[in-house]
């Protein structure tokens, strides 16, 4: 079989969350520890990090993957979805998984798992854990996919366990409150290893305490840590970062949100080196300067034009949304086109309650099954004071708001990691 056709059996085959919603959600462990147990149990041969949250786990992931590298561990990565191709939710330094091992790892086991047919995400766990062994890592940070408690990665025994932050998200699966959320991303949590949570607040604080209390676990809340003394924006976007341990730092990635996810990768690293990881001051600043170089992480407030000035955000959810609109708040424009998409099963009033008026729209939908028709969100926005037109496809959208940007402008792309990935597939 080619690498095209093993792809189309991994997108076609296997029930795919992308696609078929919560029908493709298979909660609790037993397909993944079946398979792992072909694979004989791979995940053991090397550390782990382990990352839950509802927003800023893939720029969490990327960096604390980068500062790992630069200190030099031979580190992997696993983080979903992709962008543009499906190798880069797997990568060992940077480098994305090869199609031939893409190949083998399917080949071989395709036969072997027809009794208890894994799903896409459980597949490509598996296939994660058994490159990160195949290359030799020392060290692999792996994101969950939804929850925590029973996602397929959760077989793992970290060395840390990372939860950026709880918003409302995949509430049919998760719980319709923030503690029934905070409860099933406290699921990574391990008796006596250490945890550090982002932001948290109330009765999710609560959750998390109480959690780590129980399996004995040192719990670092990094939102009340003295991590920096001042940040500021350079000319080129970035973050200039001046931190209590580590001395002055840059950071590689744009928009407002990032200061707290550096906050949570500052914290988590210290939580490392008091456990024997080596990461260094000069490590340190290298991988949060070097993160996207590093890793290939796109599409975190990234600019992917300069004319048409054209920024896009992986944001989809009301934490993560807010954010954004501060961010686009901050952001200096004469005029603001705003390219907009998302997925059904997300909170589509709360969403675009947040964001600005004083923008034109090019309401649009991702090319997924999933996806909220561009006609029923434009007419959500309208309810929400958002005016403008409706295009079912993301390149016809994005080409709208071309046709009606003049300098100064800028155009904005989001709502849904889809839509950002539709994007960068027609144009960059």
């Amino acid at each position: 079989m080619t690498y095209e056709e093993i792809t189309d059996f991994l997108f076609t085959s296997l029930p795919l969350y992308h696609k078929s919603g919560s029908a493709a959600y298979k909660p609790g462990l037993q397909n993944i520890e079946a398979l792992d147990a072909l694979c004989h149990n791979p995940h053991n041969r090397y550390l782990t990090v382990h990352v839950a949250g509802s927003n800023g786990k893939g720029s969490v992931s990327h960096t604390l993957a980068s500062v790992l590298q630069s200190s030099g561990y031979k580190t992997g990565l696993y983080t979903s979805p992709h962008l543009k191709d499906f190798r880069e939710r797997i990568r060992v330094d940077g480098e994305m998984i090869p199609e031939e091992k893409v190949i083998d790892f399917t080949r071989r086991l395709m036969d072997s798992c027809k009794n208890f047919s894994p799903s896409f995400f459980e597949w490509t766990t598996e296939m994660a854990f058994s490159h990160f062994a195949d290359a030799g890592v020392d060290i692999a940070v792996i994101e969950t996919g939804l929850g925590g408690r029973l996602d397929s990665t959760n077989i793992i025994t970290p060395v840390l366990s990372v939860i950026t932050n709880i918003s409302l998200e995949h509430t049919a699966l998760l719980g319709d409150t923030l503690e029934k959320i905070a409860f099933e991303k406290a699921g990574i949590i391990k008796p006596c290893v250490p945890v550090v949570i982002g932001e948290s607040d109330g009765a999710v604080r609560e959750v998390f305490a109480n959690r780590a209390k129980e399996l004995n676990s040192p719990i670092s809340f990094a939102d009340s840590e003295k991590i920096l003394y001042s940040s500021e924006r350079t000319g080129n976007g970035t973050w200039k970062l001046n931190t209590v341990l580590f001395g002055e730092i840059e950071y590689g990635l744009g928009g407002a949100y990032q200061l707290k996810n550096a906050v949570t990768v500052l914290d988590a690293i210290e939580v490392l080196k008091n456990i024997g990881i080596r990461i260094d001051r000069r490590s340190v600043a290298d991988g949060f300067r070097n993160v996207v170089s590093n890793t290939g992480l796109r599409g975190r407030w990234e600019q992917v034009c300069d004319n048409p000035r054209t920024i896009c955000d992986t944001g989809h959810n009301p934490g993560g949304i807010t954010y954004v609109a501060d961010q686009l708040r901050r952001e200096k424009y004469n005029n603001l086109h705003i390219v907009f998409g998302m997925v059904n099963d997300k909170d589509t009033d709360g969403v675009l309650s947040l964001l600005p008026r004083n923008a034109r729209y090019y309401f649009t939908q991702p090319a997924i099954p999933r996806a909220l028709p561009a006609d029923k969100i434009r007419e959500t926005g309208i309810s929400h004071g958002l005016h403008g037109g409706s295009y079912t496809s993301v390149a016809d959208a994005y080409r709208a708001a071309c046709s009606g940007y003049r300098p100064g402008d800028m155009i904005y792309v989001g709502g849904s990691t889809f839509v950002v990935a539709d994007l960068l597939n027609a144009f960059f």
